[in-house]
């Protein structure tokens, strides 16, 4: 992973958790124009300040064989293969609502 993608990462999480700029910045104890050269995926900075935005978005940063990495990504994008029970639930209601196999719920 490369500073923009990790930075697309803090930034969605930061959102995604409604914390601004403002307070991810002075959680972490860095100025504004670090959280900027962090959150641009644009400058190089200190791994301390990876670490301190990283535990303030709850993140704990790991290294791990790229090999390793690999797995991971292919893991995070592929859709789940077993339905949960709400979603096989989910879609008999569904088929059901809409006059498809009436007998199935």
């Amino acid at each position: 992973m490369g500073l923009p993608e990790l930075a697309a990462v803090l930034r969605r999480s930061a959102k995604e958790r409604g914390i601004t700029q403002e307070a991810l910045r002075e959680a972490s104890g860095i100025s504004r124009q670090t959280l900027t050269n962090v959150l641009s995926g644009h400058s190089d900075y200190k791994v301390t300040t990876l670490l301190s935005i990283a535990d303030r978005l709850g993140y704990e940063v790991v290294l791990v064989p790229k090999m390793a990495a690999r797995g991971l990504e292919e893991w995070e994008t592929r859709p789940p293969i077993v339905k949960s029970q709400v979603e096989a639930a989910l879609e008999r209601l569904k088929r059901k609502v809409l006059g498809e196999g009436e007998g199935s719920l």
